[in-house]
């Protein structure tokens, strides 16, 4: 396929990170650049757009951070790859219970995509800011949120051999093909990984550095200005030794190098990974939980008995399939991790202990 060679942009070996950057971010081939791949006519679905429960415990969760802090009067919220808006759309109409929050929050959405920032300007007419950077917010506190953020972002990969790191690339052969070869891992990288008591008994090693390279600016801005950062994502508590790289068009699983720029790849999350990175970083956090503790602390299964009193039995029996689907250990529950970072003088968060 000569489109791969698109994807090597003129370079003969990349670092996987770097490969499946440009097959995800091309500006004209790019897996985002060009197309829609939420929903069920999409690739995968979403948390907000199986339900807009979801989105409406992340609403009250938001709010009740506020209160938690002392109802400042300067609160900003940002959204972490926003995706199809579906979410910060439901944020927004959800805000409006809450008057007193409603009129003084800013809301920012930080999307890489153009393709995708134009669906959610489209989903979201007002009330929102995007931006490129965080430079634009000025006074805090802050909070970062994001679902199924993190595992958007490419990863490398190291195999250890004694005590030295080799870190997985890609060539071209002469068929247009894509092969993967083995390089000795760079002083500096080796270095950083080597820093990591969670990676330290690793034979083979998945490390996000682009990831780490974000997460470091929106350390830095709650450092500054406080507030925290709760991601939503499915990963793992303990790493070992799996390759998690994977690819799925049209809701099933699709060969790596098939259909590249037509297909989502994904890499699952290291949450103790994560969690190491931000206490090196000076933020606290919170026990690392399951998407089905932290939604039912939250209080999802009350919310949703009082919505059903209002439906007929078919939008009840919808409404508790949807819920099973977040809540249930077959699908998202427990696959689903979530951690909350943070720097202020409360460790009081709702859904938290």
């Amino acid at each position: 396929m000569k489109i791969n060679k698109i994807f090597f942009k003129n370079s003969k070996v990349l670092p996987i990170d770097k490969f499946f950057k440009n097959v995800l971010y091309d500006k004209k081939f790019g897996y985002y650049a060009s197309r829609f791949p939420f929903g069920e006519k999409g690739d995968f679905i979403t948390s907000p757009r199986i339900s807009n429960l979801f989105s409406e415990i992340i609403a009250i969760w938001i709010v009740a951070c506020w209160e938690s802090f002392g109802k400042p009067k300067n609160f900003n919220i940002v959204e972490l790859g926003p995706g199809d808006g579906s979410l910060s759309d439901t944020l927004l109409q959800s805000f409006k219970k809450f008057p007193e929050f409603n009129i003084i929050k800013k809301l920012y959405l930080y999307e890489e995509s153009k393709y995708l920032r134009k669906i959610q300007k489209k989903k979201i007419k007002n009330n929102i800011k995007w931006i490129n950077n965080f430079n634009e917010i000025k006074k805090g506190p802050v909070i970062f949120f994001g679902n199924e953020f993190f595992d958007a972002i490419p990863i490398k990969q190291f195999k250890k051999i004694k005590n030295s790191l080799f870190e997985k690339n890609y060539i071209l052969d002469k068929n247009y093909k894509v092969k993967q070869i083995f390089k000795k891992a760079s002083v500096s990288d080796s270095k950083i990984i080597k820093s990591y008591q969670v990676l330290k008994k690793l034979k083979f090693i998945e490390f996000p550095k682009l990831g780490l390279k974000e997460l470091k600016k929106i350390t830095n801005k709650i450092s500054k200005l406080n507030g925290c950062i709760l991601l939503i994502d499915y990963g793992y508590f303990k790493p070992n030794n799996q390759n998690t790289l994977q690819s799925v068009m049209k809701h099933k699983k699709n060969n790596l190098f098939s259909n590249l720029g037509a297909a989502d790849i994904t890499a699952h999350v290291n949450f103790k990974l994560l969690q190491e990175f931000f206490l090196k970083n000076n933020l606290k956090t919170k026990d690392l939980i399951s998407q089905k503790e932290f939604l039912e602390n939250m209080g999802i299964l009350e919310r949703a008995k009082i919505v059903a009193k209002k439906m007929k039995f078919t939008e009840q029996s919808d409404l508790y399939l949807r819920i099973q689907r977040l809540l249930s250990p077959r699908y998202m529950g427990e696959l689903f991790k979530v951690i909350l970072a943070y720097k202020f003088n409360n460790d009081n968060f709702a859904g938290f202990k």
